[in-house]
């Protein structure tokens, strides 16, 4: 209990960090009220330093193992943002991905569509695939390439070298902004970031997975926009776990972000 209250003050206290700019500013965008979160963890970390609940945004992430998600408890709960699975390699799609769109919209939540890459198909098809599913939307936060290890995959176990894993990245990023007129942000988690030598691949931003220790400690000084903290959350409309994520800023740095990145 001590935490949590911990938790509500600084949360609202927020955060000092900041981020660099990523597109011209567009002063159509609404402002987006940030809701202090009141959600808990099943399983938390016990941080030394650098604790997720001193940032001021939180948000979260969703795929088909979601279902029936009451947005705007969500939303009240202090759900900012919500990354939503939309398309896997070049042939799957994912079932809820349109019901969390609209609904997400529907609830005044700023989202983004998220990509999980598969290593034994060509990432331009990938990227069509993802164009072909996702639709463009200026209210929309930038899209995003999931590049992470998937060893439990039936399908598919290769492991490309690093210099052809960013290569494709490359290309599917370069696709996929073009299409959508926005930067791509990128999520990886530590061994793959660690593996593929990404502290080398800059002019993106980063949404980085680090459940056991603030990313400093695991990228070093890499800049990262939005961090994974974990996946065992409880948060209100959702049912079962859930990933929660902060904004690397404060409640007018996110607006300011949202601005540049939502029009």
């Amino acid at each position: 209990m001590r935490r949590f209250a911990a938790f509500i003050l600084l949360t609202l206290l927020g955060a000092c960090s900041t981020v660099d700019d990523l597109a011209p500013p567009s002063s159509s965008a609404p402002i987006v009220a940030v809701r202090a979160p009141r959600f808990d963890d099943s399983d938390p970390h016990e941080w030394d330093s650098g604790a997720p609940w001193s940032y001021a945004v939180h948000g979260t992430d969703v795929s088909k193992y979601q279902t029936s998600v009451d947005w705007p408890a969500a939303r009240a709960s202090g759900i900012s943002f919500v990354f939503i699975k939309a398309t896997e390699g070049g042939d799957r799609f994912d079932a809820y991905f349109n019901e969390h769109w609209s609904r997400t919209k529907a609830a005044g939540i700023p989202r983004a569509a998220y990509h999980f890459y598969y290593f034994c198909t060509p990432a331009a098809t990938q990227a069509r695939w993802f164009i072909q599913n996702v639709p463009r939307d200026r209210s929309a936060m930038p899209p995003v390439l999931d590049m992470e290890w998937n060893p439990q995959s039936p399908t598919c176990k290769l492991r490309p070298k690093a210099a052809t894993v960013r290569s494709e990245m490359s290309t599917f990023l370069e696709i996929v902004e073009k299409h959508y007129g926005k930067k791509p942000i990128i999520y990886t988690s530590i061994d793959f970031f660690d593996d593929n030598g990404l502290s080398a691949f800059r002019g993106y931003p980063y949404w980085l997975r680090s459940v056991a220790g603030h990313p400093r400690k695991r990228y070093g000084s890499h800049p990262f926009t939005f961090w994974q903290y974990t996946g065992t959350g409880i948060v209100p409309g959702i049912s079962g776990k859930a990933d929660i994520n902060v904004f690397n800023g404060s409640e007018a740095t996110w607006n300011k972000w949202l601005r540049q990145n939502t029009r």
